[in-house]
């Protein structure tokens, strides 16, 4: 079930792609990106249910602040780096996202809520966080 169907406007989902990692983002702007996906990888037609930004920066000297700041408010998925000669930024951090695909979960006031591993299925694996950020919500209401 996509998610639409069962959240409506209560969920949202945002794609940043990224070249620090693996040099695995060809594109060069957003329409060479979406090019690339609906042609190429995977192709046959696919375009993602969800919005997608510019090639962003994530980590290093030039990380956009909306990563420092999600960063800061929570921990890395991983201890270590296990393959600094894919990384192509500086200086590693911490807190730094380790590869493609981490996710992050934050709630409708933009407090960040959760990190998950880039192994982590995109609803599978984050649902009970997002059910459980959407009942504190209606609790909220009906305490007012």
């Amino acid at each position: 079930m996509h998610y639409k169907v069962k959240y409506g406007d209560k969920i949202a989902i945002l794609g940043v792609p990224c070249n620090q990692f693996g040099l695995q983002e060809h594109g060069k702007n957003y329409s060479e990106i979406m090019n690339g996906i609906k042609y190429v990888r995977p192709g046959n037609g696919f375009v993602p249910k969800f919005p997608l930004t510019e090639k962003t920066e994530v980590n290093g000297d030039n990380e956009h602040p909306l990563f420092t700041y999600i960063k800061k408010h929570c921990p890395s998925t991983r201890d270590g780096f296990s393959n600094k000669h894919d990384l192509f930024y500086s200086p590693f951090k911490n807190l730094d996202i380790r590869w493609n695909f981490e996710k992050f979960l934050v709630d409708d006031k933009g407090i960040p809520y959760a990190r998950y591993d880039p192994s982590t299925e995109p609803l599978s694996g984050i649902l009970n966080d997002i059910k459980a950020i959407i009942r504190k919500k209606k609790k909220k209401k009906k305490k007012k």
